[in-house]
C-alpha cells in the first residue's frame, strides 16, 4: 500500500466525532494493541474525552490515529498517545507524518512546551528521530516495555 494524494487529516474534539469515526479508531486501537500485541487491557480509560483526536484518512479507511491530550491528564506536560498505524499502511511514511502533525497541533494549542510521550521501546528509534528523549527507566504498561520521552 502506499500514501494516495486524496489523503486527509481531520483533528476534532471527542464530542465532534461521528459515531463511523469513533468506530473506526477503536476498531484500528483493538486490531494493534489487542489483537496484534496480544495484550489484553481496558483501551477506554476516560482520556478520549479531555483528548483531540487527529485521523489520517485515505478516503474511507483510517491510516493511523493518535491523541492529544492536555498537560495534567496524562503527564504534567501536553502528550501524544495511542500512536497508531494501520498494518496495511506500515512502511508508507504514513506514522511519521501522523506524529509531525500531531507535534505541530500540540504546538498550537499548548505553546511551546514539552510534549511526553509513553513510548513502547521497540519504537525508541522512531520517536528519537523526531526529536524525542528518552526520560528514565524502562516500564512495563500492560505487559509490554515503555519508555518515557520528551521532546523540548
Amino acid at each position: 500500500m502506499q500514501l494516495d494524494k486524496f489523503m486527509e487529516f481531520r483533528i476534532k474534539s471527542f464530542d465532534a466525532l461521528t459515531p463511523n469515526e469513533l468506530y473506526q479508531i477503536l476498531t484500528l486501537r483493538s486490531e494493534v494493541f489487542v489483537v496484534e500485541q496480544q495484550c489484553v487491557f481496558l483501551d477506554m480509560d476516560q482520556k478520549d474525552q479531555k483528548s483531540e483526536h487527529l485521523m489520517f484518512w485515505d478516503e474511507k479507511n483510517l491510516v493511523a490515529y493518535c491523541r492529544i491530550l492536555p498537560g495534567g491528564v496524562s503527564y504534567t506536560e501536553p502528550s501524544i498517545g495511542r500512536v497508531v498505524s494501520s498494518p496495511r499502511y506500515r512502511k508508507t511514511g504514513a506514522g511519521r507524518l501522523l506524529m509531525q502533525q500531531a507535534i505541530e497541533i500540540a504546538r498550537q494549542r499548548y505553546g511551546n512546551q514539552a510534549i511526553r510521550i509513553g513510548a513502547q521501546l521497540y519504537l525508541k528509534k522512531f520517536y528519537a528521530s523526531l526529536g524525542f528523549e528518552a526520560q528514565g527507566d524502562i516500564y512495563l504498561e500492560d505487559g509490554i516495555e515503555h519508555v518515557e520521552m520528551i521532546l523540548l
